[in-house]
């Protein structure tokens, strides 16, 4: 079924998808598809549904388990199999959906499964947003980053990256950063947009601050000029831009 305009109920909103989305599980493609529409279930980013047709067969099997979503409707739940492996309760559709451009759909569990592919590049934690976007520019603004009173880092050579939704983060060059202060951690995230992030904590003004600092060694192709920089959050530190102090940003990472 093809979907060609945006579609809502409640928070919920439907649009579509130009990409080709492949899903693997077991060494197998599950799903292979170039009709997929996101779906946001929440406001802070879409998830894939892909059209039952384009999953592969016996890939689904249904385990009995249905749940209830006040704007989507009842879902029957799947087990999903790949080569020699099988993901429980990783796949769901909607057959009596309102929205009729979920009826005919399935909606995978991203962590469930081995991995995602736009086009021919593997994609990581959620689905990139169409709205999403990741804007990197260097500076020569003096910029200076203080930790309980503690100059941590300063700069004439950071990089500004502004990510849709989020504040603008600073990145220093290791040379502009006091690293004799910062401990590494075993702590690493991902991003769909920049990598995968590694963490120092921080000793300043008599204790230690954890996971307060990080870096993306091998950013993805749209965040390349951040590789081997360093950030730290906005919304825990000092940040002085132009010898002016900036307000400490409110988000669920303060």
């Amino acid at each position: 079924m093809e979907t060609n305009a945006t579609t809502s109920r409640g928070r919920v909103r439907v649009e579509p998808a130009t990409k080709r989305v492949r899903v693997m599980l077991g060494g197998q493609v599950v799903a292979d598809t170039t009709d997929a529409v996101y779906v946001w279930e929440n406001p802070s980013y879409p998830q894939y549904y892909v059209p039952l047709a384009d999953v592969a067969p016996e890939a689904l099997k249904e385990t009995g388990t249905t749940t209830h979503s006040p704007s989507r409707g009842t879902a029957v739940h799947y087990s999903v199999h790949g080569g020699d492996k099988v993901a429980d309760d990783a796949a769901w559709r909607y057959a009596d959906s309102p929205l009729d451009a979920l009826r005919e759909r399935v909606r995978f569990d991203w962590g469930a499964m081995d991995a995602w592919f736009e086009e021919d590049e593997e994609v990581f934690v959620h689905p990139r947003s169409p709205y999403t976007r990741v804007d990197v520019l260097r500076t020569s603004r003096p910029v200076r980053i203080e930790v309980a009173g503690v100059v941590a880092a300063d700069t004439t050579h950071a990089t500004f990256l502004f990510e849709t939704g989020l504040p603008r983060r600073t990145y220093v060059p290791k040379l502009d950063v006091r690293m004799d202060l910062l401990d590494p951690t075993d702590s690493v995230t991902m991003c769909p947009y920049k990598g995968t992030a590694r963490y120092w904590s921080v000793r300043a003004g008599g204790d230690v601050h954890r996971d307060l600092a990080w870096s993306y060694d091998a950013p993805f192709r749209e965040s390349a000029p951040i590789a081997g920089l360093v950030a730290f959050y906005d919304e825990k530190v000092d940040v002085y831009v132009d010898g002016v102090l900036q307000a400490r940003p409110r988000t669920p990472f303060s």
